[in-house]
């Protein structure tokens, strides 16, 4: 199938959009500028399908590469049949691609390839085409010493050896029963040996068992952890009843070679290979696969995760353009202090000390209110760090003692703060200042506007995610970059005050190119329009293109460049004046008279109806915001550490984190509690992100206190009477009782002779 026509199906939207919006892609516009000023071109695909589209349309022609890369290797060794070429050119998967490929992939010296060196191909077709043959007679014939055949077990196994190949090599077979196992298969983990103690992070799966196509990402994911640390051992069963489905799948590939009647010489041994050749040979190949799919799907839905919470926290309310003090706590260093103006720059730091062993905790509520009062200090913000609750404390009692300074104290995620502090991004920015205080100054930052400081930091170190470190770190990249570069494109970006790091993430401007406008501005003054822009050296008329509707000039000469109008489309804005009759300053806000125009009596050749739409509701309510209106939350006095929760307490707290099996929510001791997805709503929910997101200011009560393990069980439901409903991994079943072992073939075992006939 054609990868316009394929994707157009996927995504239930014609042919004709797909066409347009892969041609624009291959032109090198991006998602956020497609999705914002192309809707006309692409019949208004928004940012979600576009996105899908541009992974499924690298994904298909990665898969054409390599279909033209096999059918040329095939077709190279003459055995490129219109049948094979037929199935190549339908497999819709590189699984499916590469199974059809692997009787013809060149591979090292095979068993089956020595047999065949020594002349033990007819013997294998014969035993398979006439089922009346004597297996040990009919391999007499085919005895030759010269060829490293002494005997008839060396011939027989050779043969197998042959048969078993062509098996294990059967696409539709492998596809049949890797599907089968999937669907019916169990893994079971157990604890290594004597690593029971070393391994305590893993109690729960020291003797599991579930369904691999039930297992969640989250438990996965932790049990590969552990088989990795070499503190699990982690099998897959082909089914809960381990041997009768062995059993099942050998007789299945039987059937597959048309054994009916194994009371025919030929058909029992042929029973015996297509037993062999499914513990030996598919069942192998099955299991690697089968946790290659689970590990995979698992890796996806982390990354997905990952990234909604990286979003969730992006798009985090902004507190605003307000004098702020950043305060990063410490207890023997220190608390670092650092105060920004509302633009971001830095406007004083200093270095208190509160805590033991100093304890200048008056001396250091005088230093923080002569600091607040000199520079008008309107919001402190506060890292939930080491030390925070006492530092919270510290002024809160600033506030008691000095009733005159009107502030608000807010206490905010200093995830990634250290890595800003330590990167060279920071260094060039604040040169002269020690690393400690740049802490400081970026947890003040991220209080005034999240977007703009989260982006300089490795969205890996921000904090958001699980097992961030044992996904794809390619994949995971990739994801969190589509994530960033949404967020800003959604927001916009005030082109005078923005860094070089977040101009970056602005549709169609590259890292040199934001320098070079960071450069432009610093020489030149604020751009005084968008049009100055062109100026800035590398920016080229398709960087322009693409991102002047996502930078922002405030105060400027022209007031759409305040907007998300782009410059292209400022002519349908002047027909509008001109056909109104109102100046642009007139028309700006104007909500109830811009709802009165009709968007069809301005469109043209151009711009259609979506355009036209898009700058009126840009002219009711220019440059707006997506983000939700700040709020902040007060944390129970009081309760500072573990151990002063007491079960049924209710509480204030910030979720930091949300997993597919629940939420992480901080309540302020320094030790985040979970409310399990079934403790989210009072109603069933599948997926926690429908009740809450990363951000959100929750209230919640307190269930269970484990301090030993610093656990903390918390709910959201407005009735938590009765039982409690606990994370634990769910059991397929209890583990079948012991049976007699039976001798399993081994490779071993079945092809020992033949080896060292050979050998010989």
């Amino acid at each position: 199938m054609d990868v316009i026509q394929r994707i157009a199906e996927e995504l239930s939207v014609n042919s004709k959009q797909v066409k347009a919006a892969v041609a624009l892609l291959d032109e090198g516009s991006t998602v956020p500028f497609i999705a914002r000023y192309r809707k006309e071109v692409t019949g208004g695909l928004d940012d979600t399908q576009l996105r899908q589209l541009e992974e499924r349309l690298s994904y298909l022609r990665e898969l054409n590469d390599r279909r033209s890369t096999i059918l040329e290797s095939i077709n190279s060794q003459g055995k490129l049949t219109p049948e094979l070429e037929k199935a190549i050119n339908d497999a819709d998967t590189k699984t499916l691609l590469e199974d059809l490929y692997l009787p013809y992939k060149p591979k090292r010296r095979t068993k089956a390839q020595i047999a065949r060196e020594a002349g033990l191909e007819p013997l294998a077709d014969a035993l398979l085409d006439d089922r009346s043959l004597i297996p040990d007679q009919i391999a007499t014939t085919y005895i030759d010493t010269k060829k490293g055949v002494p005997d008839t077990v060396t011939a027989l196994e050779g043969a197998r050896q042959i048969i078993m190949e062509r098996i294990s090599e059967n696409a539709e077979l492998l596809a049949e029963l890797r599907e089968r196992v999937w669907q019916k298969g169990v893994i079971n983990a157990t604890v290594a040996p004597d690593k029971e103690q070393t391994a305590e992070k893993f109690k729960d799966y020291f003797d599991y068992q579930e369904a691999i196509n039930k297992i969640p990402s989250h438990r996965a994911l932790a049990l590969l952890r552990g088989r990795n640390e070499d503190l699990l051992s982690i099998t897959l069963k082909p089914a809960v009843e381990d041997k009768e489905e062995h059993l099942l799948c050998a007789q299945f590939v039987a059937k597959h070679l048309n054994v009916t009647d194994t009371t025919r010489p030929a058909d029992a041994w042929l029973a015996e290979t297509a037993r062999f050749a499914w513990k030996i040979k598919l069942f192998t190949r099955i299991e690697l696969d089968l946790k290659l799919r689970l590990r995979e799907a698992a890796e996806a839905e982390a990354i997905k995760v990952f990234a909604n919470n990286l979003k969730d926290l992006l798009l985090a309310a902004p507190a605003g353009s307000k004098t702020t003090m950043g305060l990063d706590p410490g207890i023997r260093t220190g608390v670092k202090v650092a105060i920004i103006d509302p633009t971001g720059k830095l406007l004083a730091t200093d270095t208190i000390y509160p805590h033991p062993p100093r304890k200048q905790w008056d001396e250091s509520i005088a230093t923080l209110a002569k600091l607040i009062e000199k520079h008008q200090v309107s919001l402190v913000s506060i890292g939930n760090g080491t030390a925070s609750r006492e530092t919270d404390q510290l002024v809160a009692d600033v506030i008691k003692q000095h009733k005159d300074l009107k502030f608000t104290k807010i206490t905010v995620s200093e995830a990634g703060a250290s890595v800003y502090s330590a990167s060279e991004l920071a260094a060039k920015e604040f040169p002269e200042l020690d690393v400690s205080l740049r802490g400081a100054v970026s947890i003040a930052r991220r209080l005034q506007d999240p977007l703009a400081e989260l982006v300089k930091i490795d969205p890996k170190s921000i904090g958001v995610g699980q097992y961030q470190h044992d996904v794809n770190q390619f994949q995971l990249a990739k994801s969190l970059d589509i994530v960033v570069e949404d967020c800003v494109n959604a927001v916009g970006v005030d082109v005078n005050t923005a860094s070089a790091s977040l101009l970056k993430q602005v549709s169609g401007l590259s890292a040199s190119v934001s320098e070079n406008i960071v450069q432009f501005r610093d020489q030149n003054g604020p751009f005084a329009n968008r049009k100055q822009l062109k100026k800035v050296p590398r920016l080229g008329d398709k960087a322009y293109e693409q991102a002047a509707g996502f930078l922002r000039v405030m105060n400027g000469d022209n007031p759409l460049d305040a907007s998300a109008v782009h410059p292209e489309a400022y002519p349908v804005v002047e027909a509008i004046i001109s056909n109104t009759g109102k100046s642009i300053r007139d028309l700006i806000g104007q909500s109830g008279f811009i709802r009165t125009l009709n968007p069809a009596n301005f469109t043209n050749e151009h711009f259609g109806l979506p355009t036209v739409t898009d700058i009126l509701q840009e002219l009711e309510k220019p440059g707006r915001d997506p983000r939700p209106e700040f709020k902040s939350v007060e944390f129970k006095a009081g309760i500072e550490k573990i151990s002063d929760l007491k079960p049924g307490m209710r509480l204030d707290g910030v979720v930091t984190n949300v997993a597919n099996f629940g939420a992480f929510v901080d309540i302020g001791v320094h030790q985040d509690g979970l409310i399990h997805i079934s403790h989210l709503s009072d109603t069933f929910i599948k997926d926690p992100r429908d009740a809450v997101k990363t951000g959100d200011m929750v209230k919640v009560k307190v269930l269970e206190v484990d301090v030993d393990r610093k656990r903390i069980s918390l709910s959201m439901k407005s009735s938590t009477d009765g039982e409690i409903i606990e994370a634990r991994p769910e059991r397929v079943s209890q583990k079948p009782a012991p049976k007699p072992k039976q001798p399993e073939p081994t490779q071993n075992s079945m092809a020992n002779a033949f080896a060292k006939a050979l050998k010989k």
